[in-house]
């Protein structure tokens, strides 16, 4: 190899190393700049998306609760989620009746939106033309509140077949 190769081979690994440099440095001022923002937010999952996201597990683990036992769990641990009742921005809780079951994630800050859902016994037939008449199954619905705020939402309802979210709640967008 000549003197002028091997000067040439040094001077692009040289301008390689550089790039790397110039892309790392790039990367670090980013990360620097984002991480302000990220501490703010107490971790990697939004407040709401919690709160969707218990109160959705809930409405879900009723239904196993029933298709296991043939009735409602009326306490939370029974639901088997592992999860708190209370989080810092939000309050969880539960009310079963023979024929629904509801949960509740209501907030403790007033800029935080509120959830609640629904568990309907149903007659399988509305599901499955071919299930018994006498059979039934459940539904559910998850209902956010339309404003933010701290008080408990209307209900949802189920009536002449039809599942729908309370008053001041609508079913959010997947």
């Amino acid at each position: 190899m000549s003197k002028y190769q091997e000067s040439s081979i040094s001077n692009l690994a040289f301008k390689g190393c550089g790039c790397l440099l110039l892309l790392m440095g790039i990367v670090v001022v980013i990360g620097a700049l984002a991480l302000p923002s990220f501490l703010r937010q107490g971790g990697c999952v939004p407040p709401q998306s919690e709160n969707k996201q218990y109160v959705g597990s809930m409405n879900r683990a009723q239904q196993a609760v029933f298709i296991e036992t043939s009735a409602f769990a009326t306490y939370f641990d029974a639901l088997g989620l592992g999860i708190k009742t209370e989080t810092t921005n939000f309050k969880y809780s539960l009310r079963a009746t023979k024929k629904a079951a509801f949960h509740y994630g209501v907030s403790k800050k007033k800029e935080l939106k509120t959830y609640v859902g629904g568990v309907f016994l149903v007659p399988a037939k509305k599901f499955e033309p071919n299930a018994a008449k006498e059979e039934i199954t459940t539904t559910s619905i998850l209902c956010e509140a339309d404003s933010p705020g701290t008080i408990k939402p209307a209900e949802p309802t189920y009536e002449n077949g039809k599942i729908a979210c309370g008053k001041g709640t609508t079913q959010p967008t997947r």
